[in-house]
């Protein structure tokens, strides 16, 4: 993220030190929430490992990886230590992978949303703002740049990274979440086939966002899920 706001035309140091604080905060906050649901969604379905293994909390220290944090502060996209899960505790292990597998990113969408929610509410009720309706909701023209300005694009920028994070972690290669959805649709055995080479997909991935390969279409994916957010938050305000 913070390596296209660098090469981007309009970057500004303003907007340098928003997103350094929403990615600090992402990293510290969104990052617990996200493990913290596969754990939830695994301990519920039967497999305690996590629990176990302290991976059941919300404490940050509990679940930050550094080279995932790293990523996050110069792509918007990274990763937390990946959650222990024993397959094989579950009543229906290919169901109940895909569940937990889908936890992280969904809880991610739904930080998003709220945060979004937030986001035009500080702009709807902001008096030194004005706006303007299109069809895709409430646009909003600034006529000051206030303190309530600032926060208000924290939770943009919140929203933006954890869309960058579902999205990313739903891509099918591992150690990603999407790899985990995999069970859900491959025979077990080409699935923990493929597992086996875990470590060196890693690497690849790494070499991929390094040189930019999957920048084009993570943004377009990012961009279409934002609009989508974007809009549905904006709609209560659009009524108003």
């Amino acid at each position: 993220m913070l390596f296209n706001l660098i090469r981007g035309s309009g970057f500004t140091w303003t907007t340098f030190v928003l997103y350094v604080i929403a990615d600090l905060i992402v990293i510290f906050l969104t990052l617990p929430v996200h493990e913290f649901a596969h754990a939830f969604a695994a301990d519920k379905l039967g497999d305690s490992t996590a629990r176990y293994q302290g991976r059941l909390t919300l404490n940050p220290m509990a679940h930050i990886d550094p080279i995932g944090a790293v990523a996050i502060l110069f792509f918007g996209f990274g990763w937390a230590k990946p959650v222990p899960v024993t397959g094989l505790r579950f009543k229906k292990p290919k169901r109940d992978m895909a569940i937990v597998a889908l936890a992280g990113p969904l809880a991610n969408l739904i930080i998003a949303l709220l945060s979004m929610l937030i986001f035009n509410l500080l702009m709807y009720f902001g008096a030194d703002f004005s706006q303007f309706e299109s069809g895709y909701g409430m646009r909003y023209y600034v006529k000051d740049y206030t303190v309530l300005y600032y926060i208000a694009q924290i939770f943009r920028a919140i929203a933006v990274i954890n869309i960058s994070l579902a999205v990313f972690n739903l891509i099918p290669i591992p150690p990603l979440d999407g790899s985990r959805l995999l069970t859900a649709f491959l025979p077990s055995r080409i699935y923990y086939k493929l597992m086996q080479y875990e470590q060196y997909f890693f690497i690849i991935l790494l070499a991929v966002l390094w040189v930019g390969l999957l920048t084009g279409p993570l943004d377009f994916l990012r961009n279409a899920v934002s609009d989508g957010i974007y809009w549905l938050t904006s709609l209560p305000f659009s009524l108003l």
